[in-house]
Order: C-alpha cells, then structure tokens, then sequence
C-alpha cells in the first residue's frame, strides 16, 4: 500500500481531498496535515511515497517544504497542489517539486498522475536508483547545445521554432521543456509530448529565464570516462528520434502519435544520461563489458536497466504516459501489451534498426522482437523501414524539420 502526505493550512481543501480520494484508500493510506511543520514532523515518523503540498502557507511555504523534503527524504515523490500560479512561483518551485497541479484539482487526474508514477517506481527495483532519480532537479546538457541556446535567446526575439530545434537535438533539454509544459499552471488541456507545442506553451521569455536565471539546464562537468560517451549518445538519439517520425509517418499513424514518436526517440535512453550522470563509476565498467545487449549487464550489475530509470524520471516529472511506457518497454515492447501501432513501435524499430550501424558500443543494445510485431501484423514492414534507417540524413534536423519531410 502506498502511503501519502497531503499538506494545506486550510481545513476545507483537506477535507475536500479526503472526500474525493475516498475510493482509494483500498490502495492508498492517507494523511492529512495542516502546516509544513506538521508535515515534516509526520514524514520523520514514518516513511512515505508522495508529498502534495500547497504552496500558499504561513511560516513555511509549499515551495520551502518540499526543499526540505527533498533534502530529508531524497526518494518521496513531491507535488504541489495550489491556486497559486504565478510564473515566480512556477520557477522557485522548479529545483524541490516534481509536478503542479492546479486547485480546484481533478480527483480522476490527480489518480492517473500518482497511478502512472508509481507503476514506473515498482518497475524499479534498485531502491538506490530510486532516490537518485527522485532527487534530480535537471538531466545534464552538452556544453555545445546550452552555449547555442544561450546565443539564441540573447537576441531580442528568438524565434521559437529556432529554440525548438536545438532543444531537439538535447535530451536534458527536451525532458526539462516537457516537465514545465506539461505542469497545470501552464494551462495547458491535456498531456504534451510534442516538443513545438511544449515550448510555444512555455513561452521564449520563459525558456530565457529559466536558461539565464535558474539554471534549470545543467552541464556535464566533464569527469574523466563519462564525457567521451556523450556525442554517440545524443547522435543516436537524434538519429533513433528522426527515424521513429518516418517509421510512424509511413504507417500513416496520427499526427500526434508521428510527433510522439520524434520525442519518444529523443528520450528513449534518458536512463543512460541519468546513469552516467550520476553513477558513473558503477556504468562505466558496464559500457567496458558490454558486447551486444547492454540490458542484461545493467540488470546484473544494477538490478535495474536504463529503459526502467528514464521511465521513472519522466513518470515522476508528469510526462504524458504514452511516452514513459514507449520508453520503458522499448527493449521489450510485449510487456506493453499493445494491441496497434504507437510511438512505442516506432521507436521499438527504430532503436534496433540504427543500433547495429553504431561504432559505439554504448548504443549496441537493441533486437527487433519478432513475436511483437507479429503480433500487431507489421513483420512486413520491417524492409521498409530498414530502407529508412539506409539513408544519410537521420540525424539531421529537429523534430520540425524531421516532421515536415515525411508529412
């Protein structure tokens, strides 16, 4: 059973949420408290799995709290639940909270929120892991990228479909603009996985400021074994991103499943990134040994495999859940029982299809699974998309550019 924390200095709002979650407390033991003391009292007592705070409250604001929490309890999962939805508020929140949600909140989403998070933690098994992941306030950058950005944003209208396309060349980059957009206090209806609509929803001034102030998109620091992975990495990301697009488009899938598919690819090995990122010296012998697959050495060695973290990050960030199950299952798509083509096929096929062409051996981890496509009736269409995967030009481009040549 999960165990969670609600936190509102008014009465009614805590009420109201006891009454509307009812339904769950068969999976769900819920608490109730009504300041930020209280609520840091109550977690030092017991373990929990989910913090949702107001942010308006006296002494202690929900922003304040949840940096607390994430300095106590790194592997709660945090979220804050507020009418409060100044962009000042959005932005001092960024580093301690996970998700927005905004009042009055719908009971339905704040279900399928948590529900989607916790299906990817139980996926997890390496408790370790857990924490690391939780407490990630950015997935690095490469050094390259950021100082484009940062030129481009230094002028005095940087067009947004010129700081879209670098941003999708940038897997923490795209991940972060992902978080923000899809939070509540953006106002946007619905789950966002194009990365166009994410940063026109956003806004430049928005992506400036959290470029040029916050700091929200960190750098590698360079350390010695993990840096000259990198560039292969963000190449085939691109590269599995742009041939998903093409795989999705060719299969006459919907437009949004086509933009889904780009974004998908972009951040199919996100875990890897976290992995290098913050447990280099136990995935550094991982990439040494690995002589195919790389899946089974991460589960031997870490319990765990980079598809897992990355979908956990993305599930916990509030990611539309197409796209964290395309990325957790994308090595093993049957788990997913999918019944029609999405962007998890695209980016299934795509991934093993580039993998063999990769000199590096970072990127050798993928197979077409047979039974999978099989099963949705695509075995077919296997020779076509290897004729895709042929062509010079897969990682050209942004997910704009890409979207526009096979449309």
């Amino acid at each position: 059973m999960k165990r969670l924390l609600f936190v509102d200095d008014a009465t009614n709002v805590l009420e109201g949420l006891r009454r509307s979650l009812h339904s769950m407390r068969a999976e769900w033991e819920m608490h109730f408290v009504d300041s930020a003391e209280a609520a840091l009292q109550t977690l030092d007592a017991m373990p929990f799995d989910v913090v949702v705070s107001d942010m308006r409250m006296p002494k202690m604001d929900g922003a304040q709290l949840l940096e607390e929490v994430k300095l106590r309890h790194p592997d709660v999962i945090r979220m804050v639940l507020s009418g409060q939805s100044s962009r000042t508020a959005v932005l001092r929140s960024l580093a301690p909270v996970h998700q927005f949600l905004s009042k009055p909140c719908d009971p339905q989403e704040l279900i399928a929120r948590l529900s989607q998070a916790f299906a990817m933690r139980d996926l997890l098994a390496n408790e370790a892991l857990k924490t690391v992941v939780s407490r990630l306030r950015s997935v690095p950058s490469l050094p390259t990228i950021y100082d484009e950005l940062m030129t481009v944003l230094s002028k005095e209208e940087p067009p947004i479909a010129q700081i879209e396309k670098i941003i999708a060349r940038d897997v923490g980059m795209a991940a972060k603009i992902l978080q923000l957009a899809n939070s509540a206090f953006i106002g946007s209806r619905g789950r966002v996985s194009s990365l166009l609509r994410a940063v026109s929803l956003i806004g430049t001034e928005t992506v400036r400021i959290l470029v040029l102030s916050t700091h929200v998109f960190s750098q590698f620091d360079n350390a010695p074994g993990v840096s000259p992975h990198l560039p292969s990495l963000w190449e085939h990301s691109v590269s599995t991103a742009t041939l998903a697009q093409k795989i999705a488009a060719s299969e006459n899938a919907p437009k949004t499943v086509v933009e889904e598919s780009f974004t998908a690819g972009l951040l199919h090995d996100i875990g890897k990134v976290i992995l290098l990122a913050e447990l280099p010296q136990e995935y550094s012998p991982i990439l040494a040994a690995n002589s195919g697959e790389i899946s089974p050495h991460e589960l031997e060695k870490l319990g765990c495999t980079h598809a897992q973290v990355g979908a956990y990050l993305m599930s916990i960030w509030g990611l539309p859940f197409s796209l964290v199950r395309a990325v957790a299952f994308h090595h093993s798509p049957l788990g997913a029982n999918e019944t029609e083509f999405s962007s998890l096929t695209a980016i299934h096929a795509a991934d093993a299809l580039i993998s063999p062409q990769d000199p590096s051996p970072l990127n050798h981890d993928g197979e077409l699974d047979g039974k999978y496509l099989d099963s949705l009736g695509l075995t077919q269409r296997v020779e076509v998309w290897s004729n895709f995967a042929k062509e010079k030009d897969m990682a050209a481009g942004g997910s704009g550019e890409a979207a526009d040549s096979v449309r």
